[in-house]
């Protein structure tokens, strides 16, 4: 077994690896660290997560999270769509805006009724 036809696939690996680490270790090494209180406060969920379980919360934050995974995985649809779009044809075409329009109505409907505002 000859060991020089995996040289390309190894190469490969390492110059995958050292993409994602040296980018790490550089920021790590050179960039400032200055923590506080701010910086390090809970943000993902959208309240503190080490509180009461019986409190009350904002499900607005819930809400357009949603909403945009929502349209987000509705969007993503283009993509083969648009690869395909020779081979499907105008009822393709057609079949793909009348999904956008529906897409459409429903974006309008959530905007009209105040579900993407942030107040």
């Amino acid at each position: 077994m000859n060991l020089d036809q995996y040289l390309p696939v190894l190469l490969f690996i390492l110059v995958g690896v050292a993409v994602g680490v040296i980018p790490q270790v550089i920021g790590y090494v050179l960039g400032p660290n200055r923590p506080d209180a701010e910086k390090n406060s809970p943000y993902e969920c959208g309240f503190e997560a080490f509180e009461d379980a019986r409190m009350k919360f904002d499900v607005r934050y819930y809400l357009v999270a949603i909403l945009f995974i929502l349209f987000d995985l509705e969007i993503a649809f283009l993509f083969p769509w648009a690869v395909a779009l020779k081979d499907i044809g105008a009822v393709g075409f057609w079949s793909m805006m009348m999904f956008l329009g529906i897409l459409v109505v429903g974006f309008v409907y959530e905007w009209k009724k105040g579900a993407l505002d942030w107040e």
